[in-house]
């Protein structure tokens, strides 16, 4: 097992990822190469940065990675926001996202604390 994999940040991404690709699952097939895969790609670029910070040699390199990780996230955010008012997600969907993402938030901010302070 890597380290990463047992950071809670970094399994709640996976988590993330999961959610995004089940509600994006319904999205209009003309929106495959649109919305669907930037929502997509943003979600797999938390865990993804999650785990590429970890194997930097440095706190400081590690704690701008979770700063990347925590940019994708709210990209996700504000293309769910789209999302919704396009009527590709409902409001179930769209509240299911957005509280998973202030969850996540609060564990990259949590992840970057510990790594910014002596």
């Amino acid at each position: 097992m890597f380290n990463f994999e047992k950071l809670d940040a970094w399994q709640a991404a996976i988590e993330f990822a999961d959610l995004v690709y089940e509600v994006t699952g319904s999205f209009p097939n003309d929106e495959r190469f649109g919305l669907t895969n930037q929502m997509r790609r943003a979600a797999i670029s938390i865990s993804s940065n999650i785990a590429e910070g970890s194997s930097r040699g440095s706190r400081p390199d590690f704690s701008r990675f979770i700063e990347i990780a925590t940019g994708s996230l709210f990209e996700v955010v504000s293309q769910a926001t789209v999302s919704e008012r396009q009527r590709w997600l409902n409001k179930a969907q769209y509240e299911q996202i957005y509280l998973a993402a202030e969850k996540q938030s609060r564990m990259l901010s949590g992840l970057r604390k510990s790594l910014i302070e002596p």
